[in-house]
């Protein structure tokens, strides 16, 4: 038999039970670095069918090693943080914590890696040895892949690959793309100080509210114009706060957003320009200013080897399985893994076909459970396309 045929027994006579875990993970939401109950749930599935799961050391988050010794070994990847919001599907099996809900598909990308894991499990002899890679505190910045690359979680490891749901994509779809498929994403805020005054003399004290205004426009306008435009850079201010009277210049202010981009290397370089850019700005001003500049992750730039493999794996399921994706604005610290082992991403169609393309994150997005199985084929294949690696 071949590891798809395995798969597809394995499949047949667990369905029931991957919907189900993924039911109960959605039910039982935990935070980043707080997935303790769902860090031993998918270990006790895992040591149940023989397997040895790791713990990783924060508590949350696990590894699972098996197959060959002698042989390359691939990393999948899921991640298993919720979002700290209320959900509002009306599901039956909806989160039982208030505030808190698997929003971003996280209960399915736990769910197919457990259920792949577990069919790999059931095959004699594997092409390569094979990694699980459990990871939790992805919405959290800095991400939970940090902490698990300092664990040791790429110890050994030759190739990594991810599946991350998309709404936009009908159910037994699969989209990848070589190069950049996420942006990478920073925060940036800055708070300002003048010694305030009233509306009438602006020019015996810093127009603090007028500063605000200049960063507002200025500084979104002069990066337009400091990086490549085909770098799609993005930046979008999301909070402005200052003053509470019409006649009174305030002492203190703050706008805070966010900074995308398609380029690694404008990546790198942006927390330095940005500074300059706002020093410039403020100059004149008489205000005085501090840059809180969080980097958050690079973009997830697919290995064109292992775009190749996972292309591969996913023709495999089927001849209308594979599709096209763009660029996503949005980030994913699978990008971390990027930085020391060759690797890519791909995205799992989850919508229904009919109805609303709910987006990530919104409190109504749910998940067609069709897609688990596609998920499960799709790094099983991976798996057996990474063969002569």
């Amino acid at each position: 038999m071949s590891i798809a045929e395995y798969v597809d027994a394995w499949l047949h006579a667990h369905h029931g039970d991957l919907v189900a875990w993924r039911r109960h993970i959605h039910q039982h939401p935990e935070l980043g670095r707080q997935e303790y109950e769902t860090t031993q749930f998918v270990a006790s599935r895992l040591a149940d069918a023989g397997l040895n799961p790791k713990v990783l050391p924060g508590g949350t988050g696990l590894t699972c090693d098996f197959g060959p010794e002698n042989a390359p070994r691939v990393a999948l990847r899921a991640d298993m943080d919720a979002l700290p919001m209320a959900e509002r599907t009306g599901a039956s099996f909806a989160s039982t914590v208030p505030n808190v809900a698997h929003a971003c598909g996280h209960d399915g990308h736990t769910s197919v890696l457990l259920g792949a894991g577990l069919a790999l499990a059931t095959v004699p002899q594997l092409p390569v040895g094979v990694r699980l890679l459990f990871q939790p505190a992805e919405e959290l910045m800095p991400g939970g892949a940090i902490d698990a690359i300092a664990a040791g979680a790429l110890n050994g490891v030759s190739r990594i690959f991810a599946l991350h749901c998309d709404p936009r994509l009908e159910v037994g779809r699969v989209a990848i793309r070589p190069g950049p498929i996420t942006s990478a994403a920073d925060q940036v805020e800055i708070t300002l100080h003048s010694p305030g005054g009233h509306t009438s003399r602006p020019h015996l004290t810093g127009d603090l509210v007028y500063a605000l205004g200049t960063l507002i426009t200025g500084v979104p306008g002069i990066l337009s114009r400091r990086v490549d435009p085909r770098d799609s850079t993005v930046m979008v201010w999301g909070a402005v706060n200052a003053g509470v009277a019409a006649n009174a210049i305030p002492q203190t202010g703050s706008v805070a957003g966010t900074i995308r981009t398609a380029s690694r290397e404008a990546w790198v370089a942006m927390e330095d320009l940005v500074r300059e850019i706002v020093s410039s700005l403020l100059a004149p001003l008489k205000v005085e200013y501090g840059v809180h500049y969080r980097r958050g992750v690079p973009p997830v730039v697919n290995e064109e080897t292992s775009t190749r493999i996972f292309t591969h794996a996913i023709e495999a399921i089927g001849p209308d399985v594979l599709t096209d994706t763009k660029q996503s604005g949005g980030g994913e610290d699978f990008s971390w893994y990027l930085e020391d082992v060759p690797g890519a991403m791909a995205r799992l169609g989850v919508w229904s076909g009919q109805g609303p393309q709910l987006d990530l994150h919104q409190p109504t997005f749910d998940l067609d459970e069709r897609a688990l199985d596609v998920g499960v084929r799709v790094f099983t294949n991976i798996v057996e396309q990474s063969a002569g690696l």
